[in-house]
């Protein structure tokens, strides 16, 4: 009997192993392990496996070899180079898709608007700032430009980011594809985060949303800065503030009427009439009119002799808010004195 289970289970462990599987004579089964290492490297191996190994263990230089002294920084030559065209930040901005989009903002800022960018030695080259101008338009068009004025113009391009409203959320695709471009929540946290951890370049526009509602007759007249959070976001951060005036946007897409009606059914923040939209529906978006874009940096101000506990002095915040505001009025005012032509300048 004992010859017979002896023989079965021979049998068994020769077809398992034509069949390709694991037996119980496999060194991964606990089955013996070959012993083919000689006297002076007692260690077992199986078919070039050694389970003692140290993955990270350097290798040992042969002897005479110049590289005794191996510097163990040589191994990153092995890794792979960073492919920053598909690189993604902590903040969602995609170098890929910025790449991707960039021939299309350069033909609006060279060839459509026609940018003229002045004052851009205003915004440091090195550290936090806050960027803050005037906003206008329906998918107002003075975001991106500035963005690409600083990137295709300033002596150290680098990224610029916005800071949004949460309403940019509410709109399948748009959120996204925007913060992949560089949106991010407007929330103080965030600010202090790209402001004075990172040391970030930030876009603020302190109008709002309601900016983006001025009708064609109201055009180049600020509205109010809200209550001056974005005066609170520089003290905390101790960042310099650079005011900048932008002419052209309101042109490019003015707003006509508005409907209230469609707007409480479509769920928009506003329903505009223009000369595109809505009878071109979505195609809105890019038909823009070439009105001629001036955008100019002012000095900057600087806000490092203030720090957090200035915030609560809101006399102060105001004050600060209102000088800002008054810069980029008198220097959008300027501005359109000086131009010709809204298609020419």
């Amino acid at each position: 009997m004992g010859s017979l289970a002896e023989e079965a289970q021979a049998a068994r462990r020769r077809a398992a192993a034509r069949r390709g599987r694991l037996s119980a004579e496999s060194p991964l089964l606990g089955g013996p392990i070959d012993s083919v290492a000689g006297a002076e490297d007692p260690r077992p191996t199986t078919g070039g496996y050694d389970p003692t190994d140290d993955p990270y263990e350097l290798p040992t230089p042969d002897e005479g070899d110049d590289q005794l002294d191996l510097d163990p920084r040589v191994l990153r030559n092995l890794i792979p180079a960073r492919d920053t065209s598909r690189e993604v930040d902590d903040w969602g901005r995609s170098e890929r898709i910025f790449n991707l989009t960039e021939p299309l903002l350069n033909f609006y800022y060279r060839y459509w608007f026609r940018v003229d960018a002045q004052g851009l030695e205003n915004v440091p080259a090195e550290g936090g700032a806050l960027i803050v101008s005037n906003h206008s338009g329906a998918l107002p068009p003075d975001a991106p430009m500035i963005m690409q004025a600083i990137h295709n113009e300033h002596s150290n391009a680098r990224p610029v980011y916005m800071l949004g409203e949460d309403w940019f959320k509410g709109y399948p695709g748009v959120g996204m594809f925007t913060n992949k471009l560089g949106l991010v929540a407007a929330h103080p946290a965030n600010a202090q985060r790209l402001l004075r951890d990172e040391g970030n370049l930030v876009l603020a526009f302190p109008e709002g949303a309601k900016a983006t509602r001025k009708l064609f007759w109201q055009r180049y007249k600020l509205r109010r800065f809200g209550r001056g959070g974005f005066v609170k976001t520089a003290m905390r951060a101790s960042v310099p503030i650079v005011p900048v005036a932008v002419i052209g946007a309101e042109e490019a897409m003015p707003i006509f009427a508005h409907v209230p009606l469609l707007q409480r059914i479509t769920g928009l923040i506003y329903f505009p009439i223009n000369h595109a939209f809505p009878h071109f529906g979505l195609a809105a978006g890019l038909m823009y009119l070439p009105a001629k874009f001036k955008i100019r940096f002012l000095e900057p101000i600087d806000m490092s002799a203030y720090g957090p506990e200035h915030t609560e002095d809101m006399e102060l915040v105001q004050s600060v808010s209102r000088d800002v505001r008054e810069r980029i009025q008198t220097e959008v005012d300027s501005l359109i004195r000086s131009r010709t032509s809204v298609w020419f300048g």
